[in-house]
């Protein structure tokens, strides 16, 4: 993962009350592998947090889209780049955040792609072990707690591919101002809610599974492709690409699931930010007792099946073609 660039500032406020003051650095941080081990982890969690996508807004003027295409240009270095963000994040920190932070920004490379992470990290107290073997308190970053992060993945951005969310950041329950106030300073505008475009994306699987009538066994497989990419995909904080995920739930008919989606009026993009909570709940129940075995796939809830608590019932609304069969030939 090469480091292009790198660079920390510091936003101090040491209490609620107090004002958020910027102390910039006015240099690039050398390379070294223990700023390279704080990137991984921090892209890390980065991924696990829940996020909102983006894009930059055309009307807004003096945004970071701004600033970037100086900087990529070669006509603004890096450290003017980070500067200026960090001042227009620091009115941020003053209004939502009871204390500040060391603010990181990283332009780095991954695979090939690259992008632009910013994060303000906080600190924690901790305990350390000396080589006297002696138990010393420190303080250290506390990257559990991200409350303002975003990144930005240059390559797209730059492509023009306006089906691509290039662009996400932080969106913590209850940091609702704070992550508006960051959308604003970055020049940018949700576009995409990947909680709604998931539950989306499942529904679709579900009629599309339905409407082929597969055996259980091969509606497990499918399934089980669909979860195994979507959580990959979310974990590494890329986009669900639907005629990737197309051609794995089917190998032999590669376009059909990408077909039946484009065919239809679900309203989705080629490319969907994935919602990793969405796709978590997206289980298989099982059951047996005194001879019965049940087994279901949860999307089924609410449609083909129901579920009574007050009955403790379930209702069944279309049988399994073989099940269905076996029935028949039982009556007859």
């Amino acid at each position: 993962m090469p480091i292009l660039a790198s660079i920390i500032h510091r936003i101090d406020k040491q209490a609620s009350d107090s004002p958020a003051q910027l102390i910039a650095a006015t240099e690039v941080l050398p390379e070294s592998p223990a700023l390279e081990d704080l990137l991984s982890g921090l892209r890390d969690v980065y991924h696990r947090k829940t996020k909102a996508w983006g894009r930059f807004d055309e009307s807004a003027s003096g945004g970071l889209a701004a600033d970037m295409t100086r900087y990529l240009e070669q006509t603004q270095d890096f450290v003017v780049l980070t500067r200026a963000l960090s001042e227009k994040l620091l009115p941020l920190v003053d209004a939502h955040l009871p204390i500040g932070g060391h603010l990181l920004l990283a332009d780095y490379q991954q695979g090939d792609a690259r992008y632009l992470l910013l994060a303000l990290l906080h600190h924690r107290d901790g305990f350390v072990i000396d080589q006297q073997l002696n138990v010393t308190s420190g303080r250290q970053l506390n990257l559990a707690q991200l409350s303002l992060a975003a990144r930005l993945d240059i390559a797209q951005w730059q492509s023009g591919n306006d089906s691509h969310p290039y662009l996400s950041w932080s969106r913590d329950r209850g940091g609702k101002g704070l992550a508006e106030g960051l959308v604003e300073a970055l020049g940018a505008s949700e576009q995409r809610d990947a909680g709604q475009e998931t539950r989306t994306l499942l529904k679709a699987f579900s009629d599309y599974v339905e409407k082929q009538d597969l055996p259980d066994e091969e509606s497990r497989e499918k399934t089980d492709a669909l979860i195994d990419y979507a959580s990959g995909q979310a974990g590494r904080g890329e986009p669900i690409a639907l005629d990737e995920l197309s051609e794995l739930i089917d190998g032999q008919q590669p376009k059909a699931f990408y077909e039946h989606i484009r065919h239809s009026d679900y309203g989705l993009s080629p490319e969907i930010p994935p919602d990793k909570r969405t796709i978590s709940q997206f289980q298989r129940f099982t059951g047996r007792s005194d001879g019965v075995s049940i087994s279901f796939d949860a999307h089924l809830l609410g449609g083909a099946i129901d579920y009574d608590e007050g009955r403790d019932q379930l209702v069944i609304r279309k049988i399994p073609k073989g099940l269905r069969d076996q029935l028949k030939q039982r009556d007859s």
